[in-house]
């Protein structure tokens, strides 16, 4: 069964720092693009950022730059992101997603494997 776990996620001071995980079990990451996504209360779910089967990386969003970094480890199959000084607005649920192509893609309905999700919560 194909399946991606998320971790990580918590509660957080603003300024903090978390790393989210995603593990994959029933296939290898190797092939896949793989994206975070998140999704804030009464917001719609909004890309953050993905990283290609060659290890390029794509941001989508200006709230990005600077404070999100994704990574991805094959050997582990396992993609992350590391998240610097959190801010309230960060408050989300933050999933990640893989597709079975070389480059990113921008669109979550392009994305064929989901998982649940892991919770991030910013607040003093």
């Amino acid at each position: 069964q194909l399946q991606l776990v998320e971790s990580g996620g918590g509660l957080v001071q603003p300024g903090g720092s978390l790393r989210l995980s995603c593990a994959a079990s029933g296939f290898t990451l190797d092939y896949y693009a793989i994206g975070w996504f998140r999704q804030g209360p009464g917001k719609e779910r909004e890309g953050v950022s993905c990283i290609s089967d060659s290890d390029i990386s794509t941001d989508y969003g200006d709230f990005v730059k600077g404070r999100f970094t994704i990574s991805r480890d094959n050997a582990k199959n396992t993609v992350y992101l590391q998240i610097t000084n959190l801010k309230p607005e960060d408050t989300a649920v933050y999933y990640c997603a893989a597709v079975r192509e070389a480059m990113c893609l921008p669109h979550a309905h392009e994305y064929d494997y989901w998982g649940q999700g892991t919770q991030v919560t910013v607040s003093s």
